[in-house]
């Protein structure tokens, strides 16, 4: 999917801006008295972001105060907007916001999506890949990336597996399910949207759990993010919109229909089928085992950490606790 640039409104305007060129962010606001938030997502809307949509639908950032502008950056990222202060909140990763902090900007995970990883590897079923033991002598297509690499290399070692024998396969911004039918024996996906439309399409997949080799490689993505300037000097506006934020998410995870359907009305291009499908997935794993919506574990963010400083991927270690922060979470009026 290609990055588009676009920015929609609560009040459902939709106008076209350089991403780039916004003015930084201030604690201004609208004529009603609304605090102005902007929110940049990470990719084409999905059903990741469907409490952002709900929130906005039901009228709950309305209600805490806040006018919130939903945008999708182009070629600058959601992680350099938020951490150069165009914008309050966004749309993240934890390996992005270690890398991020490991290069000096300064965002902080401020929510967990989704509380465990619905990230792994698919493959046709005639591929015959069960285990990581299977990678071998196989072509493993990637879009690439400094994490994928490692990352399958640990898991084949945690395997018993010799990666030195797995081909990496470089398929750019390809449709990767139809890469993997034709050029690529496996390919690492996001369960939640390509298992998904995957299953649609009535292809017989095999899924591995890297995690299940890997225990540290539970990261959560995505992640909200915020940068430093905010929690210091605008935590009453942060409060505010991450508490309308998990009533979004929390309505999505108890009536996934009606949250799908708003996804659609606010997304007409979006495939609906999909949405439901992939909504009627995800919504119970948004909060899965946590003890609410959006909490996030330091031992979880220093695992990871750690993974990425051993494997060369960032050269400098980080301090986990600063890399995210559960206090508006913990806040949340329930």
């Amino acid at each position: 999917m290609k990055r588009l640039l676009k920015v929609l409104s609560v009040s459902l305007a939709l106008v076209v801006v350089a991403a780039c060129g916004s003015e930084s962010a201030t604690t201004g606001g609208n004529e009603e008295g609304n605090k102005s938030v902007k929110m940049f997502l990470d990719w084409t809307p999905n059903t990741n972001h469907t409490g952002i949509y709900v929130a906005r639908e039901k009228g709950f950032y309305e209600e805490a105060g806040v006018d919130v502008e939903i945008l999708l950056p182009g070629e600058v990222s959601a992680n350099q907007l938020v951490g150069s202060n165009q914008g309050e909140f966004g749309i993240s990763s934890q390996g992005a916001v270690t890398e991020a902090r490991a290069n000096g900007l300064p965002i902080v995970s401020v929510a967990a999506v989704i509380a465990n990883s619905t990230s792994g590897y698919t493959s046709p079923v005639d591929r015959g890949i069960r285990t990581p033991k299977d990678f071998v002598g196989k072509k493993f297509g990637t879009g690439g990336g400094s994490i994928a690499e490692p990352m399958i290399k640990m898991v084949m070692k945690r395997a018993g597996a010799d990666s030195d024998q797995l081909e990496f396969v470089r398929l750019g911004t390809t449709d990767l399910l139809t890469a993997m039918e034709h050029h690529v024996d496996f390919i690492h996906i996001y369960y939640a949207w390509q298992g998904i439309a995957a299953e649609l399409r009535g292809l017989e997949m095999n899924f591995v759990n890297p995690v299940d080799y890997a225990e540290e490689l539970n990261s959560y993505s995505p992640v909200i993010i915020t940068n430093e300037t905010v929690i210091a000097n605008e935590p009453e506006k942060a409060q505010a919109f991450i508490e309308a934020t998990a009533k979004g998410y929390e309505f999505a995870i108890e009536h996934p229909e009606e949250a799908a359907e708003i996804l659609i009305a606010a997304e007409p291009d979006l495939d609906p089928e999909l949405v439901k499908a992939s909504q009627a997935w995800l919504s119970p794993r948004y909060q899965d085992d946590s003890e609410q919506w959006g909490i996030q574990e330091e031992i979880r963010w220093k695992s990871y950490a750690d993974f990425l400083f051993n494997e060369g991927i960032i050269d400098q270690e980080i301090d986990a606790a600063k890399a995210f922060t559960n206090q508006f979470i913990e806040n949340v009026k329930r």
